[in-house]
């Protein structure tokens, strides 16, 4: 990808990596307080403000260095993870659950909201912002649906993995817990080699489908 493309790229993705990686971990503290963990609203996590959750690497760095490899064919990334005590739970292994999918929930619903978007640009294909917009929420509806189905892999620490341990016996949920160190190299060996393009793929491309067939995009 040339520099001019990068830049111009970069301006149109900005706002939806932003918030589509900022928002997921604020659901996350928005419903840990609900159910009684007050940890991330005592250090001001709670926040839409994306300069909040913004982690150098995984929420610029990172999704920048995938938008010039991919040509802006993929992206994805990570902000700074919103500190939840689960032990602070009203029901700790019950209220684990919602917690963990408040974040995929969050990217679902911006990527609808993006969606909503595109079928106004469309609609309006003879405005000066159409094409921009066009862009825009098509970024949108693509770096949600990427974040939602990988986060939602059942391998701790995504949040996959803590619906899993919430769902399994106690028994099962601490060997699964075992994991966890080692999830993010688990993780890291997965996208460096074919197998996590092989299990994303097929998922976000039948979930971009059926946001498309939902909205007539």
């Amino acid at each position: 990808m040339q520099i001019e493309q990068l830049i111009q790229t970069i301006s149109i993705a900005a706002i939806p990596i932003l918030f589509a990686i900022t928002l997921h971990e604020a659901a996350h503290g928005y419903v840990a307080r609900y159910f009684g963990d007050m940890t991330a609203y005592q250090q001001g996590r709670i926040s839409l403000n994306p300069i909040r959750h913004i982690e150098l690497f995984g929420t610029i760095i990172l999704p920048l260095m995938m938008l010039w490899a991919t040509s802006g064919g993929f992206m994805f990334g990570w902000a700074k993870p919103v500190p939840v005590n689960f032990m602070a739970l009203r029901r700790p292994k019950q209220d684990m659950l919602w917690v963990a999918i408040a974040g995929p929930a969050s990217n679902l619903l911006m990527a609808m909201g993006w969606a909503i978007l595109f079928k106004f640009a469309l609609l309006n294909s003879d405005s000066y912002f159409a094409e921009p917009l066009l862009q825009m929420a098509a970024i949108g509806i693509k770096i949600n649906v990427v974040l939602l189905v990988l986060n939602l892999l059942p391998l701790p620490p995504l949040d996959g993995g803590r619906v899993l341990m919430s769902l399994l016996p106690r028994p099962q949920a601490s060997q699964l817990a075992r994991i966890e160190p080692y999830g993010f190299f688990i993780l890291i060996f997965m996208a460096i080699t074919p197998v996590l393009a092989w299990v994303l793929n097929p998922l976000v491309g039948g979930l971009t489908q059926m946001i498309s067939f939902m909205f007539g995009i």
